[in-house]
């Protein structure tokens, strides 16, 4: 494990904005490395108000998009609204899909089958539209690229909109209109929406022709907050603003859906790490291991009894989801140690009978045990199919680009993508991607990061900047928690191991005659010896708030100890 501290910024900044908000130097130091610079800017991070969120008719095309929609409604017309099986795109289907049926009959919603379909728009999708007499499509967190499809559904009288957050080819579909920030003609200020944002900014549109006004729209927040915890979209901007308040309605008021996915937990409170590790798991069994259309009836539905029926169906698929991943991934490094490959590069590991819908999890598992970029083969028909995972800063989409010659297709980004190849290409494409990575890797990017924030003491720590540091929530991408180091740290006797396989780390630690703080390490088990004997180490951790019987106490989590 490597140390990296952030580099400081400038003590003028520092300085300037520490005094301007009356708080000790490296919370405004923080504050700074998240480009907050400004008091101004320091109330919008600090108080988030939908008043921040921006026009939606700044989007290119929305007024085409409303226009559209509008005509539809005025004929009559059936609407089908179009989704991915992810998180994102089934949250963003059952947003524009409950919020049109509130005031529109003739709307239902299509999510494409995961294995006979694949992702995004789908020919079958449109022959359903066809063959059930739908005019309009509205496809979201899809469709970009899909200039074939838009054209076929053409040829039949179906127009589409497509709401998609994902960059553009060399041209667009011709659809009768096309919401993508990423569009370089498009203007809005702000382009990192997940595709459930985009869908958000398309109601809050067709709310502002019927004279409704954003708090109206306020109860569809916990689904676009779902949504940007589970993409993994940077929560700085817009996302901030509806992630924050989104995090609110799913504590406060969430709909029967969510409330039925989480009323088992014993948490007070849900931070968007909850629904990173709780909710959005669930939301995507239902595309892995049955089919997206439950994740949409569970997210639709308004009866509660009904929805914790549906959430217990979910429950079962997410257990198997788990059962299925633990074994795929056992199975995987027995393949690693069987063929010796311990010391590539690349994981590239292959099985016929490993599920689709577990791979790119599975893929995730090998690196934290091998940090390099993993690909996870299965059997797909006649053809092997495969998710790829990457290591921080190594883009594996570049890498699967240099040795297409392999591949019948792959598309993704810089940290995950999915393939196909033809099974005599298998064992040339792997030597290639291998060969590939070690030519273009830099040998640090093989060994996992810790990036740290500052440098503190245990007497920085103190009630007054837990609370500020509550403030800075909800975390995710371009505003991770805060990260800390202390030096000549000491175990006051109390480490052991916990877990079933004494995998983590238990200790009750100090610095010089500070007071002692209880601090966990997962996965840190196997770094006990350095604890020891009052040996004085140095840490790196975050500080957490620790709810056990009723009690809250802070408590450190250990990232890394050396």
């Amino acid at each position: 494990m490597r140390w990296t501290l952030k580099p400081k910024p400038s003590e003028d900044k520092i300085k300037h904005l520490a005094q301007v908000l009356n708080v000790e130097e490296f919370v405004a130091q923080l504050l700074v490395q998240r480009g907050i610079e400004t008091f101004e800017q320091a109330k919008n991070f600090f108080r988030p108000s939908l008043e921040h969120l921006h026009d939606p008719y700044l989007m290119k095309d929305m007024d085409k998009a409303i226009a559209r929609i509008e005509k539809a409604i005025e004929n009559d017309e059936r609407i089908l609204i179009f989704g991915d099986y992810d998180v994102d795109g089934t949250t963003a289907v059952s947003l524009v899909a409950s919020y049109l049926s509130s005031f529109y009959p003739n709307v239902a919603t299509y999510i494409p089958d995961r294995y006979t379909e694949g992702y995004g728009v789908s020919f079958k999708g449109i022959d359903f539209a066809d063959d059930n007499e739908f005019s309009l499509i509205i496809a979201l967190d899809c469709g970009i690229k899909s200039i074939d499809h838009v054209a076929y559904a053409k040829e039949r009288n179906i127009d589409f909109i497509i709401c998609d957050h994902h960059r553009p080819g060399d041209s667009l579909p011709e659809a009768a209109a096309v919401l993508d920030p990423k569009r370089i003609d498009c203007n809005y200020p702000y382009d990192e929406l997940c595709g459930c944002g985009i869908g958000f900014k398309l109601i809050q549109a067709i709310g502002a022709n019927r004279n409704q006004t954003i708090e109206d729209l306020v109860p569809y927040l916990d689904l676009v907050a779902t949504a940007i915890a589970a993409d993994i979209v940077p929560i700085t901007g817009e996302n901030r603003v509806l992630a924050y308040f989104g995090l609110q309605v799913i504590n406060n008021n969430p709909r029967p859906g969510i409330k039925a996915l989480v009323h088992q937990i014993k948490k007070q409170k849900l931070d968007i790490t909850d629904v990173v590790f709780i909710i959005a798991p669930r939301i995507n069994a239902a595309g892995r291991i049955k089919h997206g259309n439950q994740a949409v009836k569970l997210l639709s539905e308004f009866n509660f009894e009904q929805a914790q029926q549906f959430a217990s169906e979910i429950e079962q698929y997410n257990a198997a989801r788990k059962d299925l991943d633990k074994q795929i991934t056992k199975e995987a490094f027995e393949q690693i140690e069987k063929n010796q490959e311990q010391n590539r590069y690349t994981t590239v590991v292959y099985q016929e009978d490993w599920h689709k819908g577990v791979i790119g999890i599975v893929a995730s598992r090998l690196i934290e045990t091998y940090y390099r970029p993993t690909l996870v083969f299965t059997k797909s028909g006649d053809k092997y199919a495969a998710s790829a995972r990457s290591v921080k800063g190594f883009d594996v989409y570049n890498a699967l680009e240099a040795c297409s010659e392999h591949l019948e297709q792959f598309g993704g980004h810089m940290y995950a993508a999915g393939m196909t190849l033809k099974e005599e290409n298998y064992a040339a494409f792997k030597e290639a991607f291998e060969l590939q990575v070690q030519k273009t890797i830099h040998p640090e990017q093989l060994i996992p990061e810790v990036e740290v924030d500052a440098e503190i003491n245990f007497s920085d720590i103190t009630p007054k900047l837990c609370r500020i540091l509550k403030q800075f929530e909800p975390f995710g991408p371009m505003n991770m928690t805060p990260v800390f180091v202390t030096k000549n740290v000491i175990d006051t006797g109390y480490a052991k191991k916990l877990g079933a396989e004494e995998e983590h780390l238990k200790l009750f630690v100090k610095q010089n005659q500070s007071e002692g703080i209880a601090a966990i390490g997962f996965g840190l088990g196997n770094k006990i010896d350095l604890t020891t004997n009052q040996k004085p180490f140095q840490a790196a951790y975050c500080i957490d708030e620790n709810e056990w019987n009723g009690k809250t106490s802070i408590q450190l989590r250990l990232k890394s100890i050396q």
